[in-house]
């Protein structure tokens, strides 16, 4: 459940924010400085730090992930304590996530945030599609991403309460009202939600925790495969199939359109490592109806995005060139929703 985030004074620099992270620091190494301060790539939601904390005993490699002051408290957002405290549950379920070394206190003037450990590994996927230093963890990055996903719905987080429960058809009329909300109809979106409602899936008999996010950008990779997963924002609840639609999605295919799971895989090894580590094996009818959902999905996340730009709230060029790639997705969910004509 989002909730309001505590008021906080945004630091004027760099080294008015590398001053209160150095009092962090020295929280988790007595007398530790703060060096290599610098600023990653990062969403709308949130921002990405790069630091070292440094003793005369040890050196930390970690990442700031700090929420945006604008995005404050935003309804349907999971604030990032949050976030760290499910890292936290996941990594000690055996899931391959960060150590979370310390959440931001209010008394810390950097808002919401939690520090971590810097994984080694890559995140691009270009490089992770095309090197050849990652030709060995395309062979078998699939099958790893079953079975971490597995790992992923049999954790307990009947505790966390935070996580909002969302059946199929909750997630249908959720994703519509955001739709709806852009004023801007888009025909080929109206057929793909006709045909959702029409093929809506059972309530699984249990809800499970769903990542949200899985897919390229969200999944550090290293020579050996899948290393941690990362961004957990958008988790909730529910059918755990979703996740595996979602990383079905052509848009994280990046070309290799015959290799439906990231581009570097097959479905079938995808479902073989989750059934290894689960011992069920996905209904292929239930996770083509997350695939396509989540093609829809991305599509008006797109269209969200170009909100947002011709709104002024975020003029970045990146978000205005991903706000145009909605047109794709309506590419993409006539080739699954319309058969050709023989």
């Amino acid at each position: 459940m989002a909730h309001s985030a505590p008021e906080f004074e945004t630091p004027a620099n760099e080294a008015d924010m590398q001053e209160k992270l150095t009092r962090v620091a020295q929280r988790l190494l007595s007398g530790a400085r703060v060096e290599g301060l610098s600023r990653l790539t990062g969403g709308a939601n949130q921002q990405m730090w790069s630091l070292e904390a440094v003793s005369e005993q040890e050196r930390m490699p970690m990442i700031l992930r700090q929420a945006s002051t604008w995005n404050q408290g935003a309804e349907g957002v999971m604030q990032l304590d949050d976030e760290a405290r499910l890292v936290i549950r996941a990594g000690a379920g055996g899931v391959p996530v960060p150590r979370v070394h310390e959440i931001l206190r209010p008394e810390d003037g950097l808002g919401t945030g939690y520090l971590m450990a810097r994984v080694e590994g890559e995140t691009l996927p270009p490089k992770i599609l095309k090197g050849d230093r990652y030709s060995r963890a395309r062979q078998v990055l699939a099958g790893q991403c079953g079975e971490v996903l597995a790992g992923i719905h049999r954790l307990d987080v009947s505790d966390l309460t935070f996580l909002q429960p969302a059946t199929p058809a909750d997630v249908v009329a959720n994703l519509y009202r955001e739709y709806q909300g852009y004023g801007e109809a888009r025909p080929v979106f109206e057929l793909a939600f006709h045909w959702l409602r029409e093929h809506l899936p059972e309530v699984p008999d249990k809800l499970a925790l769903v990542h949200g996010d899985f897919r390229h950008g969200n999944l550090m990779v290293d020579e050996q495969g899948l290393a941690a997963v990362l961004d957990w924002e958008l988790a909730f609840v529910g059918d755990p199939m979703a996740d595996l639609g979602w990383l079905c999605v052509n848009s994280w295919r990046f070309g290799n359109i015959d290799l439906p799971v990231g581009g570097f895989g097959s479905r079938e090894h995808l479902f073989d490592g989750y059934e290894a580590a689960s011992g069920q094996r996905p209904d292929p009818d239930r996770v083509r109806f997350w695939e396509i959902l989540g093609t829809l999905r991305w599509g008006i996340m797109c269209q969200g995005m170009a909100a947002s730009f011709v709104a002024g709230h975020d003029t970045s060029p990146e978000r205005g060139a991903i706000g145009r790639r909605a047109s794709e997705t309506e590419v993409d969910l006539l080739r699954e929703l319309v058969p050709l004509n023989p």
